[in-house]
């Protein structure tokens, strides 16, 4: 195979977790750094401005195009699955939410064989990526590269949402990424002086401006094994077979929760059987590659308010432009904000050790793809509870690259999973009947007033729910000698030499909320692990919980 290119690191991938691995392994001077990215540019106001979020993520030139397949337990329904197909990855294309997840999801990969991994030892890796303003240094970073801040909640409906949730009963927390993340609160970004702070503005320019750190354009096809041994990275460009880009080093494949389990399966490193039936060779046999899929699944619980002050007020074209050119001379006003400026984490009920409920509170009444509006002006949360059972998996269908992959969620496969959507709702249903929301509340949109009966409830969730564009987990994290895992705890592809997978496919559980921030954490930590650099030292904080979990829902 023609040789195009070589350096000591090559990157598959330009999202979250590959620009921070870009920054950090190019950091010292001493390592050749080559990033490949299939996707093209993200300047350009679709990407920048955090009030167009729902547009890049339905621009095909920014996105994979994959669709799961049919759902069984959601009436046969296939739900988009986006992924970033541009610099920056899937932090090109978010929504710019910013959440570390709880200290107990990463005790939990600790246990499950992700030693080191621990909330005490990922704990530093976040500090040293943030720069959070108005943080507390004992918890938060406060001069990294990624700019995180809260949003301005001039809309009084955002402050009616927390207060709310104080009346109803649940804490307030004015931080949920420091020491008490359960609670109602100000929602934190990754937005930076009116424009969206994704991995690349953070990260992989500042590494671009060095010598010994540069990006190619092309399509991974699969890694170039020889004996035993990643040697380097085949490309492409559109149908056209370009050659391969050698590592000196190592391969890092950081092509996020669907591709990088794709290129180890085109590769044949995967469950041999399936590799075979798809008529690839099995290279590395590996059980678990593709498996332990995982996702948020969320529902939009929607009312109608008595007064014009919500996002619905601005739909119109008139108001888009005006929104637009402010955005563009001055980067401010609603252009400059994702409007997801408050939230809260819960418990569904006594028992519960930590939050297990997530709330986006959005001043509007909109599928989060932008695509339908109610009438009139409303407000809805986006709800959905975190840490399902269900688990699905990625398989190929052919044997190359243009082969559509075959991706089954399986939500709501389990029984628990019904139940706790039903919690999620009546408990939301509770908050929005608070007082702090009785100057603004008008009936419920969505879904409805008459819907009440489990089975009733159970139908809502089937015909509406929706991904949170939270997949992860399909190289799954643990142990050498697990069977199932894909990768060791330095993140290292087991039965392959020279071959690292780092970004959220390697999760061995979703964590609470949004994965950008664990996912650029994740690149952070496994840089120091490539390097072989001492790693960063354990800080051992306790974070809070709600001292009577066992009795007290709240």
């Amino acid at each position: 195979m023609h040789v195009l290119d070589e350096a000591d690191y090559v990157i598959v991938g330009s999202g979250s977790a590959g620009c921070a691995l870009a920054y950090r392994l190019s950091e010292s001077g001493a390592a050749d750094v080559l990033v490949i990215e299939a996707g093209g540019t993200d300047a350009g106001p679709f990407i920048q401005m955090p009030g167009a979020l729902s547009m890049p993520m339905n621009m095909r030139r920014y996105d994979w195009g994959y669709r799961a397949e049919p759902e069984a337990a959601l009436g046969g329904r296939r739900l988009q699955t986006p992924r970033g197909r541009v610099i920056g990855g899937s932090s090109s294309i978010n929504g710019m939410v910013y959440v570390r997840g709880h200290a107990k999801d990463f005790d939990h990969w600790a246990q499950t064989g992700a030693e080191g991994w621990a909330y005490a030892d990922v704990l530093p890796y976040f500090k040293r990526m943030e720069a959070m303003e108005g943080g507390d240094p004992l918890w938060r970073g406060l001069l990294g590269p990624l700019n995180v801040k809260r949003g301005e909640m001039r809309n009084p409906l955002y402050a009616a949402f927390i207060e709310a949730g104080r009346q109803a009963g649940y804490p307030v927390t004015e931080d949920y990424n420091a020491a008490a993340q359960e609670g109602f609160g100000p929602m934190q970004h990754t937005i930076w002086r009116g424009r969206r702070w994704s991995a690349a503005n953070a990260y992989l320019r500042p590494a671009l401006r060095r010598a010994n750190c540069r990006l190619r354009t092309a399509e991974a096809t699969h890694v170039v094994l020889e004996n035993g041994r990643a040697r380097g990275v085949a490309v492409k460009r559109g149908h056209r077979r370009l050659g391969e880009i050698r590592a000196r080093k190592e391969v890092i494949l950081a092509a996020g929760a669907i591709n990088s389990p794709l290129l180890l399966l085109r590769s044949g490193i995967g469950p041999a059987a399936e590799l075979a039936a798809a008529g690839v060779e099995p290279r590395v046999p590996r059980a678990g590659v593709g498996k332990n899929l995982q996702d948020h699944l969320e529902v939009y619980v929607q009312q109608a308010c008595t007064q014009p002050i919500t996002l619905n007020g601005y739909l119109n074209l008139f108001a888009k432009g005006q929104i637009g050119m402010e955005w563009m001379l001055l980067h401010t006003g609603h252009g400059a904000t994702n409007h997801f400026e408050s939230c809260a984490f819960i418990r569904s009920a006594a028992g519960v050790d930590y939050p297990d409920i997530q709330y986006h509170f959005l001043p509007a009444a909109i599928r989060y793809d932008g695509q339908a509006a109610a009438e009139g002006h409303g407000f809805q949360v986006h709800v959905g509870p975190m840490r399902s059972k269900s688990r699905g998996e990625i398989r190929l269908t052919g044997a190359g690259a243009e082969a559509p992959p075959s991706i089954r969620f399986n939500y709501m496969s389990h029984a628990e999973d019904w139940r706790d959507f039903r919690q999620a709702l009546r408990l939301t249903r509770e908050i929005f009947a608070q007082g702090a929301f009785d100057p603004y509340r008008g009936p419920e949109i969505q879904p409805g007033a008459a819907v009440a009966s489990d089975d009733e409830l159970d139908r809502f969730v089937r015909d509406h729910a929706e991904s949170a564009y939270h997949p992860c987990g399909a190289n799954r994290m643990g142990a050498a000698d697990d069977p199932l895992a894909v990768v060791d705890p330095q993140c290292r592809v087991i039965g392959v030499e020279a071959l690292r997978v780092a970004d959220s496919s390697i999760f061995p559980r979703v964590t609470n909320g949004n994965l950008n921030a664990p996912s650029i954490m994740t690149g952070e930590k496994a840089a120091d692990h490539i390097l072989g650099r001492a790693l960063l030292a354990p800080e051992r904080l306790q974070p809070v919980l709600e001292p009577d979990w066992e009795s007290r829902q709240r």
